[in-house]
């Protein structure tokens, strides 16, 4: 995920999404609104605008301009939004489901090409982003790679959420980086495997065509509905409509349902890495 520089502007220590929740709790009781009314004038539920008022969930920067419209306020909360969005080093896109990882319970991911970011070593991590950039900065590259790892540390935190991944076989395979490289990372999987919030199944080629054709991530929260995330080359899209969330979880129970078993793919996983080795030292 590319690093987002800020743009300037509100700079006070004070400004965060805390300060978000606090003004829009301010302008809708001054508005004379619950937050059920002002929910479905957005047109987002009751309890999203009480997780918005309490920084539990961020809005969207167009719920926020929706938000401007109804309490009038002239783009206030939109220009929070941008500013706290830009101040992330993560890609404009991508903001949101890196803070929303750090207070997830669940983690679930289907990635067909590459293994899932959590899950990354630092060299693979590094292979994946030099060939997604190939005339970028050093600097830059190893700003990435920092950022991504640094998001991996959750997975060992006092808090650290269950992680179900679905690699596709060729997300194994292949050789991302050389073979010592995918050695590396396939045995760190099944060390992360042998914890038991995280699990690790492989989508064989012998499944035939996935029900998901592109990176999906879903996340479950103790105090909040579930959201889906989606990614495309340079973009991706945070779906919190529970119809939509709902149709995306059943594609990927049905990807799921076609994978090889943890055990099966944990051996799968172990067999590739032993072939990655000897292909390094032939």
């Amino acid at each position: 995920m590319g690093k987002e520089n800020g743009t300037g502007g509100m700079n006070q220590p004070k400004l965060g999404w805390e300060f978000f929740g606090a003004e829009l709790r301010r302008h809708r009781e001054a508005a004379g609104l619950t937050q059920q009314e002002l929910g479905e004038r957005v047109f987002v539920s009751g309890t999203y605008i009480g997780q918005f008022e309490t920084a539990v969930r961020k809005p969207q920067l167009d719920v926020a301009q929706r938000i401007d419209v109804e309490l009038r306020t002239d783009g206030f909360f939109e220009r929070v939004c941008r500013e706290l969005v830009n101040r992330s080093p993560y890609a404009r896109y991508f903001a949101a489901v890196a803070e929303l990882e750090t207070s997830a319970t669940s983690v679930y991911e289907y990635d067909p090409l590459f293994v899932p970011g959590l899950l990354q070593t630092e060299a693979y991590a590094r292979a994946v982003f030099l060939a997604n950039q190939p005339l970028a900065p050093e600097g830059e590259i190893a700003e990435n790679v920092r950022m991504r790892l640094e998001r991996a540390r959750i997975l060992h935190g006092a808090k650290k959420p269950f992680v179900w991944a679905v690699l596709d076989e060729a997300a194994i395979r292949r050789r991302v980086g050389g073979a010592e490289t995918m050695a590396e990372q396939l045995r760190h999987i099944l060390e992360l495997a042998t914890d038991r919030h995280v699990v690790a199944q492989v989508l064989p080629f012998s499944a035939g065509a996935p029900a998901l054709q592109g990176m999906t991530k879903f996340m479950a929260f103790t105090d909040a509905p579930p959201v889906a995330y989606v990614e495309g080359p340079g973009t991706g899209n945070l779906l919190d409509d529970p119809a939509t969330v709902a149709q995306c979880e059943l594609a990927y129970d049905l990807v799921r349902a076609a994978a090889l078993s943890p055990e099966a793919s944990l051996a799968l996983i172990e067999s590739v890495a032993e072939e990655h080795a000897n292909e390094q030292t032939a």
